[in-house]
């Protein structure tokens, strides 16, 4: 098991940026991930980052607008969200697992073992 730990959330204008970032990833994780979670809604996934992939992917709804960055040295991973819209206000959380081989278990909470506190993110 790791210990994430999220930073960067904050509160933004519609079409404004933020940055968030998640440390405590280990070199054995194989998948990382963002996801978040609005007042009485059911937590989603932003998007993932599987070591063994070619690069991130992206729930549809942040596609085009919110990029994941992996930086390896640091076992850190970032979500830099621009052009931030009202219905992206959530609080915010990083995950590591290693989830089962199936269609879309990327997007899962369940798949995933490790959760950071989460941050906030209000547009």
């Amino acid at each position: 098991h790791v210990q994430l730990v999220e930073s960067g959330g904050g509160s933004v204008q519609a079409g404004g940026s933020l940055s968030l970032v998640c440390t405590g990833f280990s070199d054995r994780t194989h998948t990382m991930a963002w996801f978040r979670q609005a007042p009485g809604k059911e937590r989603e996934s932003v998007g993932s980052f599987w070591k063994y992939g070619r690069g991130p992917t992206y729930a549809d709804s942040v596609k085009g607008r919110f990029t994941i960055l992996r930086d390896k040295p640091k076992n850190a991973l970032y979500l830099q969200m621009n052009s931030l819209k009202p219905e992206d206000t959530a609080m915010y959380y990083c995950a590591a697992g290693n989830p089962s081989l199936y269609e879309g278990s990327w997007k899962v909470p369940a798949e995933y073992d490790d959760w950071g506190q989460g941050t906030q993110v209000t547009v």
